[in-house]
């Protein structure tokens, strides 16, 4: 009887070049289909419930495949975790029912983007942060961050080219906070375009060393205009958080 995989990952992105498998690329995703491979005996196609781009991270990812073999879970998360690189951890892996499917069931993400905010760099967070020499100010930016909240059309906070011909989505919540020299950009929608989140956090970089004046991300949306917001941050800070979904995997 076919069995329907539900596998939990945390991965650091650095090497990769993104979750989508590529020819001539390392991935997340061709990592794990050869190690199901090895596992299993046969091919699997294993459905992520996002494409993260190269060098994005994430702290928890969900990800599905379909197989007849009767290998128990657990077998299943300490085979693959014995076969995939030691940037990739699968932490859990559960039977989810036969019409599961991580990217079509998945109803809304969570997104950090981290910023090392010092003059002097972090050596320990080359590649998982983004050094930001100038001073931010987090609280304007978490009162500016409060007008990407809710329903509009983001065709101005994705990339050019996106070929999405519906850009409307729902911003839950977004808000920057501070640790110490890390400042934190945490936003929650039901779904995000092509770089939508790196032109996000770049516009209000851009309006705190005023390049774009504060007040104008509700302007800058309406107008449904790239050009008019910032730029797009460096993938590095950026990490796929949390995944929901509104049925419970056993």
């Amino acid at each position: 009887m076919e069995r329907n995989i539900c596998l939990t990952l945390s991965y650091d992105g650095s090497r990769f070049h993104g979750w989508q498998m590529q020819e001539n690329a390392e991935t997340v995703q061709g990592f794990l289909a050869a190690a199901c491979e090895r596992i299993f005996g046969h091919k699997v196609t294993i459905y992520g419930c996002s494409r993260t781009d190269a060098s994005v991270h994430a702290n928890i990812f969900c990800c599905n495949f379909k197989t007849e073999k009767d290998t128990p879970c657990e077998k299943i998360k300490v085979g693959l975790n014995a076969l995939i690189p030691p940037e990739i951890a699968v932490l859990s892996a559960k039977e989810a029912a036969a019409d599961f499917n991580a990217r079509f069931d998945c109803k809304g993400k969570e997104y950090v983007y981290r910023v090392w905010n010092s003059r002097v760099r972090n050596p320990f967070l080359i590649g998982k942060a983004l050094h930001h020499p100038i001073h931010i100010d987090e609280k304007l930016l978490d009162d500016e961050s409060k007008s990407f909240i809710g329903y509009h059309d983001f065709s101005a906070f994705c990339a050019s080219g996106t070929e999405v011909d519906d850009k409307r989505r729902t911003v839950y919540d977004f808000s920057v906070k501070r640790e110490g020299d890390l400042v934190l950009f945490t936003v929650r929608g039901d779904g995000f375009l092509y770089n939508m989140v790196r032109i996000m956090v770049g516009t209000l970089l851009d309006i705190n060393s005023g390049k774009i004046s504060a007040g104008t991300i509700s302007d800058i949306i309406a107008s449904k205009d790239r050009v008019r917001a910032g730029i797009t941050a460096k993938p590095e800070g950026l990490y796929l958080n949390k995944v929901f979904y509104d049925r419970e995997i056993k």
